[in-house]
């Protein structure tokens, strides 16, 4: 049996007993790979194991053999520990201490239930296995596990298929198909509360596990001091209750919610911050705030147009929260599509709509919402 604890509480254990080993264990890698390195140890009672969680979004889960992708009963579980791909250093971790030498089975419980399980990719992990050749030997556990994966993966293949095309809201242009979702039913461990959720999981899209209780807040500035049409940084990856603040820079944007084949039209019922005005000479910029609710992808755009009618949009001035990076519907298909169909080469109408007359007040105001809710909770809107 292990109990997890934090590094300071596992220097001080180390301290008190110096025949102590400490293992480190890397989560994933560099290169985004689903496995644990080393993948098995063999360890006494008051050793340390310490897990350096690398890129990607991976968890250490305790799970039986018998079961080894699902939570085991009043097992630990360190909770997803996301790390983007630019990371290279200081790189979170997570301890336990060993308490016998009893086996522990261990496993990644990212995209869990899903074809896309970690742990169906063989991403698991023991301590104190049995030999190989015995029953219960790494090899099996391991084996198992993909077991799992393969199941999952010949399930999802009997799921109808999309489509190999499909076609543009407008403009007539042929894009990826949508993907096709499937609602899986979860149990959602996070820093000690437990509960059950009941999401759309799609390909390529992580478990949708709050990262902590309040979530992360992640940093969007939209347009910057020298009047580039932009969201910086472009897009990211966010947990249910992680909040995006958009603070707005220099000229007029907005932040409007679309969808990956209509990009630069409002979606009916989604969210929109209106606009901004923001004066050259500003020192202090308007904030609009947002809360993610779960992992599918969501894409968004300024609705604002230049003099000469031509749109940000469609100069590219286009953002998005879980893009499937590694799938055909990424963001740079989608920045690529708002330009084909918004550019400075295409027509108006109802893709191109007249900019607004009306806008928010410059001052600093805060809106909390759900995205997907399209419920604005707080708007203050005066005419310019």
């Amino acid at each position: 049996m292990f109990f997890p604890v934090s590094l300071g509480v596992a220097a001080l254990a180390f301290s008190s007993s110096v025949s102590a080993t400490v293992y480190d264990i890397t989560v994933g890698n560099a290169n985004g790979g689903t496995v644990f390195t080393p993948e098995a140890i063999f360890a006494n009672t008051g050793d340390q194991v310490v897990f350096h969680f690398q890129q990607k979004n991976h968890s250490v889960t305790e799970s039986s053999f018998a079961n080894p992708c699902g939570l085991k009963d009043g097992g630990f579980d360190s909770g997803f520990h996301p790390v983007p791909a630019n990371q290279t250093d200081n790189f979170p971790t997570w301890a336990i201490t060993v308490n016998d030498t009893n086996p522990i089975w261990v496993f990644c419980n990212q995209a869990a239930n899903t074809a896309n399980s970690h742990c169906g990719k063989g991403m698991v992990f023991a301590i104190n296995c049995g030999a190989d050749g015995a029953p219960n030997s790494f090899t099996n556990f391991k084996n198992s596990a993909l077991a799992v994966g393969a199941r999952l993966a010949a399930e999802a293949s009997a799921a109808p298929t999309p489509t190999a095309v499909a076609t543009a809201a407008y403009g007539g242009v042929t894009i990826p198909p949508a993907p096709v979702g499937s609602v899986v039913t979860v149990p959602i461990s996070v820093e000690g509360s437990v509960w059950t959720s009941v999401y759309s999981s799609y390909p390529g899209s992580p478990q949708a596990t709050p990262a902590s209780l309040v979530g992360n807040v992640h940093q969007v500035t939209v347009g910057n001091s020298n009047g580039s049409l932009i969201f910086d940084p472009p897009f990211i990856a966010a947990q249910p209750r992680d909040t995006i603040s958009f603070s707005f820079r220099q000229k007029n944007h907005t932040v409007t919610q679309s969808t990956f084949d209509a990009p630069c039209l409002a979606k009916v019922g989604g969210v929109d911050s209106g606009f901004q005005p923001v004066a050259t000479d500003a020192t202090s910029f308007p904030v609009w705030n947002v809360t993610v609710n779960d992992t599918a992808p969501l894409w968004f755009f300024c609705e604002q147009h230049k003099p000469d009618g031509s749109s940000h949009c469609g100069a590219g001035m286009v953002f998005a929260v879980n893009p499937v990076q590694d799938s055909a519907r990424n963001f740079t298909a989608y920045q690529g599509l708002a330009t084909t169909l918004n550019g400075t080469n295409t027509t108006g109408g109802a893709a191109n709509p007249s900019p607004s007359t009306t806008a928010n007040s410059a001052s600093a105001i805060s809106t909390n919402l759900a995205l997907g809710l399209g419920s604005i909770l707080a708007v203050v809107a005066f005419a310019l």
